[in-house]
């Protein structure tokens, strides 16, 4: 091998650098980070994060036994590094893309990858849970376990709830708190590395429970103060109080980026004979090492492709507005005229586009972090004191506030109003974010208001009306995009609610819209008129409260009617099929056809790709019309996908 080759080509699994040098570890570190920078310049991605975890990443890896010791990435934006080392290089460049590599940690990519990962903060509980497997299984050579948690992911409760537990059960658990944005830390520097190589000694621990044990001759009274003071003197050396009140040994702050530090600490944790959880506290650098990431305010936290050498973003030309800067728009303009409506997001500001809610009413701008149970709870405290909370969550992420929605929200009857953006299939983010279950979690819920636009305008008038629902929780769903680019009002006008709306008059068959595929059907029907077939075309806009007339004068007045929706089976279709039941309309022979995402998981690709795959597009409505009409021209029609 030439002296010249690059270390990083020499590495093709994580066994392969753990016969490296410090000196060696530390070229690979910046090959490494050099390597993830040309990666998401072509694929774009979540950068800033990866790059913070360079060093972090080659030291576990050169330390740990992986595969079969368990590393777990919470979230997973940080894995880029982590995917180039275990054997995933050759197809990096690929991350992101149509049948490439996921953006986040997944299990059937790798036996590198334990446990699958995109939403927050479940690391330390899946940890815990494979830490108790090992324990029940009485391994001989007991592996080990590291979960790498960042700041931000342990604003929320199921962390804490995680190390509540792990805390009091003793099994032995490495966590790592990657700090990058907490500003807890004391300084970090020689003499916190020192103490860091001290404390994580195995002499240290083995002098702390020979303490320990001696202690226990005291009398109680005595022993408990001996140990509290014992956990309190390392605690006010070095800042981990909290973590030792939840049960963890706390080792650092050190430095994330210094391997000199990082190596014999995790050297000495992985040799230690202690049975009870560690929580190691490094501090890292978003974008690290990178100039434009490390300028930049969101330190290139999710970017497009973009130039190296420059880091300017190839960005597409300017557009429509998207929905989430629609809805932004529209809740600023309902602001201006009521000063009780407030805004709530569970740390999405500018995802959710209250970013600019909260320049135009700082005040009234409420981002509770990673913790969307509070955020509901909170947002129905506020409704009983008179507010008009918005509470905006992706689809998603709402799934995770689902008791609080039912017990805190609708047995009370609240008016929260649920902005729920990114409903549907989103892209690049793949299945992980996709909102496709809302539809099926919130429609069994007594009262509530369930609302979907079919364009950027109708997204200006359901905000209005949700703004003027008083009585009762609301929702209603938005998908991640631009629009149509049609003009829009200064303000939004509010619908009737539980009224929809006949967009064309047609023939013998019907399309009922629910959300953002209605243009689809406007399609399909105009390909199905030159066919001969005229069709009615109709936009929901609610799916509770049904537009029962509505859907019985479509039933009533055509052969075959249609429901398109971009959500799983068992939502607005399922709503319209119960009704229609219940009518008797398939007693008189109405073809009912609902279409909706097929029964699996849709893979990241383009979102035209995806709605090809979920069978949503305007073609396979036209197929399925004709299907229900047994007209014979299947020579033309495209594949039905499987639902």
């Amino acid at each position: 091998m030439s002296p010249s080759t690059p270390l990083l080509d020499r590495v093709k699994i994580p066994a392969d650098l753990r016969n490296f040098s410090a000196e060696q570890l530390r070229q690979l570190a910046d090959e490494l980070r050099a390597e993830t920078i040309d990666t998401v310049s072509t694929t774009g991605g979540h950068l800033g994060s990866s790059l913070g975890v360079v060093e972090l990443t080659v030291a576990i890896h050169a330390i740990f036994d992986t595969p079969r010791d368990r590393l777990l990435w919470d979230v997973g934006h940080q894995c880029y590094p982590h995917k180039i080392l275990t054997g995933r290089r050759d197809r990096i460049r690929t991350l992101r893309q149509p049948g490439g590599l996921s953006g986040f940690t997944r299990r059937s990519e790798s036996e590198y990858d334990p446990f699958g990962a995109a939403h927050s903060s479940t690391s330390i509980s899946a940890g815990l849970g494979m830490a108790v497997a090992r324990d029940l299984k009485h391994e001989e050579n007991p592996r080990n376990v590291v979960a790498v948690i960042g700041d931000g992911s342990m604003s929320a409760g199921m962390a804490y709830e995680a190390m509540n537990n792990a805390g009091a059960r003793k099994s032995r658990l490495l966590v790592i708190l990657n700090d990058n944005d907490m500003s807890i830390a004391p300084p970090v520097g020689a003499m916190s590395a020192y103490l860091s190589r001290l404390i994580s000694s195995r002499s240290f621990m083995s002098l702390r429970d020979f303490a320990a044990k001696m202690a226990k001759r005291f009398p109680r009274q005595l022993e408990r103060t001996a140990r509290r003071a014992e956990e309190y003197a390392r605690g006010i050396l070095t800042g981990g109080t909290l973590f030792e009140e939840l049960g963890f040994y706390y080792v650092g702050p050190i430095d994330g980026h210094n391997l000199d530090h990082l190596l014999p600490v995790l050297r000495n944790l992985r040799d230690s004979d202690t049975d009870e959880p560690v929580l190691l506290h490094v501090v890292t650098q978003k974008g690290k090492g990178y100039a434009p990431a490390e300028a930049a305010a969101d330190k290139y936290h999710g970017v497009a492709k973009f130039n190296v050498v420059t880091g300017e973003q190839k960005k597409a030309p300017p557009g429509p507005p998207t929905y989430t800067n629609v809805f932004a728009k529209a809740l600023i303009a309902e602001a201006e005229s009521d000063n009780n409506i407030v805004a709530v997001t569970a740390a999405m500001s500018p995802g959710t586009g209250l970013d600019k809610f909260e320049k135009r009413f700082p005040e009234r701008m409420f981002d509770v972090g990673i913790a969307e149970q509070h955020a509901v709870t909170f947002a129905a405290g506020m409704a009983t004191e008179g507010l008009a909370p918005f509470c905006a969550i992706y689809s998603t992420f709402l799934q995770r506030g689902y008791d609080q929605l039912v017990h805190d929200v609708v047995l009370q009857s609240l008016p929260v109003r649920f902005a729920m953006d990114r409903a549907g299939l989103v892209g690049a983010d793949g299945a992980t974010h996709a909102g496709a279950f809302d539809m099926c979690y919130l429609g069994p819920m007594p009262r509530m208001v369930l609302m979907a636009p079919s364009d950027e305008l109708e997204l200006m008038h359901c905000v209005a009306t949700a703004a003027q629902i008083n009585d009762r929780p609301s929702a209603f769903r938005y998908p991640r995009g631009e629009g149509f680019g049609l003009e829009l009002p200064a303000r939004g006008t509010p619908w009737e609610i539980g009224r929809g709306r006949i967009v064309q008059e047609g023939g013998r068959i019907a399309i009922l819209s629910y959300g953002t595929r209605l243009r689809e059907a406007q399609k399909a029907a105009a390909e199905l008129a030159a066919r001969g077939y005229p069709c009615t075309v109709a936009d929901a806009r609610f799916m509770k409260p049904l537009d029962t007339a509505l859907i019985e004068r479509l039933a009533r007045e055509h052969e075959v009617l249609i429901t398109i929706e971009e959500g799983a089976a068992g939502g607005f279709g399922a709503a319209v099929a119960q009704h229609l039941a219940w009518r008797g309309a398939f007693d008189k022979g109405l073809k009912f056809r609902p279409m909706t995402l097929p029964d699996r998981l849709i893979d990241h690709n383009t979102p035209a790709a995806q709605m090809i795959e979920a069978g949503l597009t305007a073609s396979h409505i036209v197929t399925h019309a004709l299907a229900a009409l047994d007209v014979n021209h299947l020579h033309d029609m495209v594949a039905i996908p499987a639902q």
